[in-house]
């Protein structure tokens, strides 16, 4: 019989904590422990590993090859366990949830989701942010918002839970016809929104011309610039509207590079509430088939 290495739910949480609050002693705060306490219990947990998963530089805390690993495993753990612990434990399921929704992506989709689990539990009240990705992760990192949709730039990133892949997709107006050696024009969202930066690398690598028609913030107004011919735009399948076409390399358009999207949120700082609709935006994701589970991914990739 095979030696079974049992990781206690205890010592992952205060791996997470560790990690998510960038220092032993804010973890101590919030677990109520020593720092001396939190450090037996990480020397612990790298027993049971077998190897560092915690590194000082400077005065940060990184981590390992191993500790990454670790990380992600343990959030799917303590996600699961601490929803687990609140159904047994009939935790009544209200208060405020602080999202953040990134304008540069189509939150459709996920707007859907979110409001949808809060109707069947009247409880809990929503307050939605909706900014720039990099603003919104520094929300999250601030403790201004609970959890948070953003993009991804990194598989590995702080506090990301779940990511998974789009791949914008040109759109025009219905009817609509471009002269490619006039200049292709655009309609997109402000400068540093990831959609935008993608089409003009598109377009740059393709070497054609092109300029902005249209600058807006809001995906309303964007879909309606493009159903009203005034220009092209990067959207998702779940904001390609009516009054729409799909352009391809047949119009003479390049393919789009594809986008990371992320679900962030700090464990430690999470109520019951937070869990349970983490869990159910996950469910959905699953079950529309977009979501990825970043450990059995990077697996994946050391098997190919």
């Amino acid at each position: 019989m095979r030696n079974i290495v049992n990781f206690q739910t205890d010592l992952l949480r205060t791996f997470v904590s560790v990690i998510d609050l960038g220092a032993y002693t804010k973890a101590g705060d919030i677990l109520g422990r020593t720092q001396p306490a939190i450090s037996l219990q990480i020397k612990r947990l790298e027993e049971l590993v077998g190897a560092p998963i915690i590194k000082h530089v400077g005065r940060s805390l990184m981590l390992t090859g191993e500790g990454e690993m670790l990380l992600s495993y343990a959030r799917e753990i303590l996600r699961l366990n601490d929803e687990a612990a609140s159904y047994f434990n009939r935790a009544k399921i209200a208060g405020v949830l602080r999202i953040g929704l990134p304008n540069d992506y189509a939150v459709a989709f996920l707007q859907g989701v979110i409001t949808g689990y809060t109707r069947q539990h009247p409880e809990i009240s929503l307050e939605i942010y909706c900014g720039w990705s990099a603003e919104i992760l520094d929300r999250l990192r601030a403790d201004e918002l609970d959890l948070a949709i953003a993009m991804a730039n990194d598989e590995r990133a702080q506090y990301l839970s779940r990511s998974w892949i789009e791949r914008p997709i040109w759109a025009a107006a219905e009817g609509t016809r471009f002269d490619l050696a006039a200049g292709i024009p655009l309609a997109a969202h402000p400068e540093g929104c990831a959609y935008r930066a993608r089409m003009i690398q598109s377009l740059d690598s393709a070497q054609l011309r092109w300029r902005v028609a249209y600058t807006g913030s809001g995906i309303s107004g964007l879909q309606n610039a493009v159903i009203n011919g005034l220009g092209v735009s990067a959207l998702t399948r779940y904001t390609i509207l009516p009054g729409m076409r799909v352009l391809d390399e047949i119009d003479g358009l390049p393919p789009l590079a594809e986008i990371r999207v992320g679900l962030f949120y700090k464990h430690p700082r999470l109520s019951d509430a937070g869990i349970r609709l983490v869990n159910h935006i996950i469910a959905q994701l699953d079950e529309a088939g977009v979501s990825g589970d970043p450990v059995r991914r990077s697996g994946e990739l050391d098997r190919q």
